[in-house]
């Protein structure tokens, strides 16, 4: 059965001034569901992102947001936390500090805020009574996480979460978002990783130029898309290179903007002619030691698509 939804957005649109920020935006997020968020510079994503969080109204259009309206006024949703263009924190506070007047002005003390537990979950245990002001940007990312894990949100709403984290600090931030949205949160992330977005979100929606351009699961997006360019490192490369260039949809491709290797072929295709080539490989006795594109399906996508819609405009 199918969750209910934590956003339900119908023909939103936001203008400031003469410019068009969001033109007609529908937009789904289910509870439980990570749900990515991507697009060029200045193709309405922060403003989309500040409409979530209540830090703007839509110009027309409607919102609703964990079941409810929202309304003219500016005021964070309940139920929802988050950060957009980073995190607000008092740089001149340790990491404890800054959740507890984080606590503190939402109604909550030290105690009933479940700080120390926010501060393992973030990985800041061992920082915490350090000044932020000393952090790396990563470190402020995770901290900017742990204050908006401190309402226990339904909704979390992240702008680049992994900006600045080294591969540990990723791996960890991951984890809680994925804990997060298995307890049922639902999660919008924006981010110009897309390593983060395929490896967490199971939708995405694509914005370009203030409009959707895609919206729905990555595996469509995969499916939809045009051919790409693959790398295939076989047990023997010259008989793969000739098996390859004698195989119906497949090209081999010389010169393909990656790392020159003698074992590697790179091969352009769409997946069902790729599959055969495996098939082929294997059936010869040539082993496939690693197969992966050279650009992934939805950085592909993200550019095919933003770039079209640059072109219709």
């Amino acid at each position: 059965m199918e969750k209910p939804l934590a956003v339900r957005a119908r023909g939103i649109t936001k203008c400031f001034g003469g410019v068009v920020a969001l033109d007609g935006i529908d937009l789904d997020v289910h509870q439980g569901q990570i749900h990515g968020l991507v697009g060029p510079n200045g193709a309405g994503k922060t403003t989309l992102l500040g409409l979530l969080l209540g830090l703007a109204v839509a110009g027309s259009g409607s919102l609703d947001i964990l079941g409810t309206p929202v309304g003219r006024a500016l005021a964070a949703p309940d139920g929802v936390a988050g950060f957009v263009d980073g995190p607000g924190l008092y740089p001149w506070l340790t990491a404890r500090q800054n959740l507890a007047a984080l606590a503190a002005l939402r109604g909550g003390d030290a105690r009933s805020a479940g700080i120390d537990d926010v501060l393992h979950q973030v990985g800041l245990t061992d920082v915490a009574d350090e000044r932020v002001r000393g952090f790396s940007l990563g470190m402020r990312q995770r901290l900017g996480l742990g204050a908006a894990l401190l309402t226990r949100p339904r909704l979390l709403v992240l702008d680049e979460p992994s900006n600045g984290l080294d591969p540990a600090g990723k791996r960890h931030v991951h984890g809680v978002l994925t804990r997060l949205a298995a307890d049922g949160t639902g999660v919008v992330l924006s981010s110009h990783r897309m390593d983060d977005l395929e490896a967490l979100c199971s939708d995405v929606t694509i914005l370009a130029t203030g409009r959707v351009v895609f919206s729905g699961p990555l595996n469509k997006l995969a499916a939809e898309n045009c051919e790409l360019d693959y790398r295939v490192r076989t047990s023997d490369p010259r008989a793969a290179r000739r098996l390859a260039a004698e195989a119906a949809g497949i090209r081999v491709v010389e010169n393909a903007g990656t790392r020159q290797d003698d074992e590697v072929v790179v091969v352009r295709a769409l997946v069902p002619a790729l599959d055969e080539l495996v098939v082929s490989l294997v059936r010869s006795g040539i082993a496939v030691r690693e197969l992966a594109p050279v650009v992934s399906p939805l950085e592909a996508a993200f550019l095919a698509l933003t770039e079209q819609q640059e072109a219709d405009r």
